[in-house]
């Protein structure tokens, strides 16, 4: 990744930084925003889109920015590009059809927008790069396979868990230790936290309590498994994951041997462990030489190795997933090709026919992955395409939700673009009957 930082100042030198517009302008979005205006000279936020203008107004207000247009043209965008003016709008399309854009970033967090936005920009040849695991674990392999066809980058970003992940993963493989598990390093875990329960904690962080509970309840957690599993062809060992508790990250190789990779990769996570946050993945090497060097520089005794990042810094490492993209065509995590992960909703208490269900990190539902095979015989109902719909019987607590179970919102993107994932992907094996 150290070469972005060099490609970027070509790119500032030749008088040309890399032109990227935003769709969100939440509290990542903000962040992301703060980032490029102040930290990222090589970069140039052209437009922020957000269904409310005056909040990309704020995020561009908040980092610095004083000359602001209203745009609502891909023309109009244009011309504020031209003229060195920042441009807000509430329209997510007039950034993926400018002209002079090279990239778009996704922040929202919603499904549909995501879905959208995504489709929208790569038919018109930006490269994407999403802060969006809803998105991403619901259609991405399907919105990959646009980009290719556009020759364009569909990316997941750096800093958030899956990114910092499969940096790791690259790394470990490039020395020659090979990928067996791969994951999150996890402080919280309690599958029926809601929004009034983390109402105080998302308060006291200015975030938005449904966010914060999706983190808690672990859906989040099942969304980015997913991410990691299909851009490495990992699974989870058993449904939701193992999730060992540990001290430190470094103990969770006493809970794995070699023969637990015999099958192949692993996607789990470490619960409540130091440093905390983080991604980690186990290598494995059985060189005796290479085992003597291995103990020499105290990663123990093999031939299970543990490399860990103690940090994640979304709003700080995406920049450079845009850059990732578009001067080196490279992406920071995408799918290798079919889903072998899915999110699956399950029933956070007694849920009702006729209710609709909320989504992610909200009352009536948390996200827990399953390999993609085993859900799909069953008709899994996938855990980020669960908001808006309507229950169609009363579902016990604990138990998954299927296709059959519910009423599906009507003409949105997501539920189109998955019903053509399913399709597409569909070989000898048939996953999955295309939702109705």
């Amino acid at each position: 990744m150290i070469i972005v930082d060099t490609s970027l100042q070509k790119r500032l030198a030749a008088g040309d930084p890399v032109r990227v517009g935003m769709v969100g302008a939440g509290y990542m979005g903000r962040g992301i925003a703060l980032q490029i205006l102040t930290a990222m000279p090589g970069l140039r936020l052209v437009a922020i889109a957000n269904r409310d203008a005056s909040q990309a107004e704020r995020a561009y207000r908040e980092a610095g920015a004083t000359e602001l247009r209203s745009v609502a043209s891909p023309a109009e965008l244009e011309a504020a590009i031209a003229a060195g003016a920042y441009a807000v709008t509430d329209d997510p399309t007039v950034l993926c059809r400018a002209g002079g854009v090279e990239a778009v970033i996704e922040t929202t967090g919603d499904v549909e927008s995501g879905a959208r936005v995504s489709l929208e920009a790569v038919r018109n040849g930006k490269h994407v790069v999403l802060m969006n695991a809803e998105t991403d674990a619901a259609v991405g392999p399907i919105l990959k396979v646009y980009a290719d066809r556009n020759g364009v980058v569909y990316s997941y970003t750096d800093g958030d868990e899956p990114g910092v992940a499969m940096n790791l993963y690259r790394f470990v493989d490039s020395i020659g230790y090979r990928p067996v598990c791969l994951g999150q390093i996890k402080g919280f875990l309690d599958r029926y936290r809601n929004p009034d329960t983390q109402r105080g904690f998302a308060e006291k962080h200015k975030q938005k309590p449904a966010m914060v509970a999706s983190f808690a309840d672990g859906s989040k957690l099942a969304l980015e498994s997913a991410i990691i599993g299909n851009a490495t062809g990992f699974r989870p060992g058993v449904l939701g994951m193992y999730g060992h508790t540990c001290a430190h990250v470094k103990d969770l190789l006493n809970h794995f041997t070699p023969d637990h990779f015999k099958d192949g990769g692993l996607v789990d996570f470490v619960l409540g462990a130091e440093p905390h946050t983080g991604a980690f993945v186990i290598g494995f090497n059985d060189h005796p030489v290479k085992r003597q060097y291995m103990s020499y520089f105290k990663f123990g005794d093999g031939p299970l190795y543990m490399f860990y990042t103690p940090y994640h810094l979304p709003h700080l490492q995406l920049p450079l997933s845009v850059a990732r993209a578009v001067l080196h065509h490279d992406a920071t995590l995408a799918p290798l090709g079919a889903p072998v992960c899915e999110a699956v909703a399950y029933a956070k208490r007694e849920l009702k026919a006729g209710e609709i269900l909320d989504g992610m990190g909200g009352f009536t539902c948390y996200g827990l992955i399953d390999s993609y095979d085993a859900g799909g015989t069953e008709r899994y109902l996938p855990m980020s395409l669960s908001v808006d719909c309507r229950l169609k019987r009363d579902i016990p607590k604990d138990q998954p939700l299927r296709y059959d179970d519910v009423v599906l919102p009507v003409g949105r993107t997501c539920d189109q673009l998955r019903a053509e994932q399913t399709a597409h992907f569909a070989g000898p094996a048939a996953r999955v009957k295309a939702p109705a």
